[in-house]
C-alpha cells in the first residue's frame, strides 16, 4: 500500500511538471504550437511514464519478500536461515541431510513452544518473560562492567600481600586432597646400568642428579623435581603399577618404592606427605589466594562504577525520583 501512495505521488508531479511545460512551450513558440504541442507531450508523458516506472520498481524491489521454506502455524522459516548451514566443501546429498534434519528439530522445537504457550497459565509466561527480561539485562551489564574492570583492574601483587591473606585466612586453606612431595624414574627392566640408575636415584645428591641427567633421554618419563607439591591423584595416573593395595607406601615420607609390571620398572622416591584436611601449604594455595584478591578488587570497582554512573545521572538529569 505504502509503494501505490508513493507511486500515485510521484505521479501527481509529474502531471504538474508536465502542464507548466506545456505553458512555457505555448507562450515562446505560439506560432508553431500545433505542430510542437504533440511532440512536446509526448515526450513528456514517456518521461514522466519512465520516471514513474523506475520508481516504483526500485522500491518494489526494496521490499522484496523473504522465501519462506517451512511453517508452523505462524512461525516461519526462511531460505536465508539455513543458508549458513551449507558449507562451500558439503556435498549435495549431505547439504540436502544437514538442511532435512534441521527444519525438522526447528518444526519440533516450535511445535513444543507452542504447545507450551497454549497450556502455559498467563501467570507462568509472565513470570518467564521476566526471567529472560533479567537474565538478558544481567549479560549485558556484566558485559559491560567486566570490559571496564578490565581495563582499570590492577593485576600487580606483592607476594606480601598473598602471604598475609594466607596467614589471616588460616583455616580457609585445609587440603582436600592428598599431596606429595617425589621425584619417579620410568625405564625398561632389562637396562644394562640398571643398578647405578637405582643406586643414584636413592642416594640423589648433587653429583648423581648429574650422572641421571646425562642418561635421562634412555628413560621413559622421569621428574626430578621433588620439592613441588602434586595431587596424589596425578601421581596414580602417571606410575601405571601404583594401585589402592600400595597406596599407602606412597603416603609414607622419605619411602622408596621399586614398582614393576610385566616391561617396566618404576623408581619412586617420596620426599613429603601432606594428607586430606592438613594445612594446605602457601605455595599450593597461592594461585587461588591471588584469584581471590582479584575477585575481591574486581567486585571493589563494580561498586565503585555503579556509584559513578548513578551520581553522573543524577548530575545530568538522567536519573530523577518523583515525589
Amino acid at each position: 500500500m505504502v509503494c501505490v501512495v508513493k507511486a500515485f505521488r510521484f505521479h501527481i508531479f509529474a502531471l504538474k511538471f508536465s502542464c507548466l511545460y506545456i505553458f512555457k512551450v505555448i507562450k515562446q513558440h505560439s506560432n508553431k504550437f500545433i505542430s510542437l504541442i504533440g511532440k512536446k507531450i509526448f515526450k513528456i508523458s514517456l518521461i514522466s511514464s519512465l520516471l514513474i516506472t523506475v520508481t516504483s520498481c526500485n522500491y518494489f524491489s526494496s521490499e522484496v519478500e523473504k522465501e519462506p521454506i517451512a511453517r508452523v502455524n505462524q512461525s516461519y522459516l526462511y531460505k536465508e536461515d539455513i543458508l549458513p548451514l551449507i558449507g562451500e566443501n558439503v556435498s549435495p546429498e549431505d547439504s540436502t541431510l544437514i538442511v532435512s534434519n534441521f527444519i525438522t528439530r526447528w518444526a519440533t522445537q516450535q511445535l513444543l513452544i507452542d504447545r507450551a504457550m497454549y497450556n502455559l497459565s498467563s501467570e507462568q509466561q509472565k513470570e518467564f518473560d521476566e526471567l529472560v527480561k533479567n537474565y538478558k539485562n544481567e549479560l549485558y551489564t556484566k558485559a559491560y562492567a567486566d570490559a571496564l574492570v578490565d581495563k582499570r583492574l590492577d593485576t600487580t601483587l606483592q607476594d606480601l600481600q598473598v602471604v598475609d591473606y594466607y596467614k589471616s585466612h588460616l583455616e580457609n586453606f585445609r587440603l582436600n586432597e592428598d599431596l606429595v612431595k617425589l621425584r619417579f624414574i620410568n625405564l625398561n627392566k632389562n637396562s644394562l646400568d640398571f643398578s647405578d640408575v637405582k643406586k643414584n636415584f636413592i642416594r640423589f645428591n648433587e653429583k648423581d642428579r648429574e650422572n641421571l641427567d646425562k642418561i635421562a633421554l634412555q628413560f621413559k618419563a622421569y621428574s626430578f623435581n621433588d620439592s613441588v607439591w602434586v595431587s596424589s591423584k596425578s601421581v596414580f595416573d602417571k606410575i601405571g603399577p601404583l594401585n589402592d593395595a600400595n597406596k599407602a607406601q606412597l603416603l609414607k615420607k622419605s619411602n622408596f618404592l621399586e614398582l614393576e609390571d610385566s616391561l617396566e620398572v618404576y623408581l619412586v622416591y617420596v620426599n613429603d606427605v601432606l594428607l586430606r584436611n592438613e594445612q594446605a601449604p602457601i605455595e599450593y594455595a597461592r594461585s587461588t589466594i591471588k584469584q581471590i584478591i582479584l575477585n575481591r578488587r574486581k567486585a571493589d570497582l563494580v561498586k565503585e562504577l555503579e556509584k559513578d554512573i548513578t551520581k553522573d545521572a543524577i548530575e545530568n538529569k538522567q536519573f530523577e525520583i518523583y515525589n
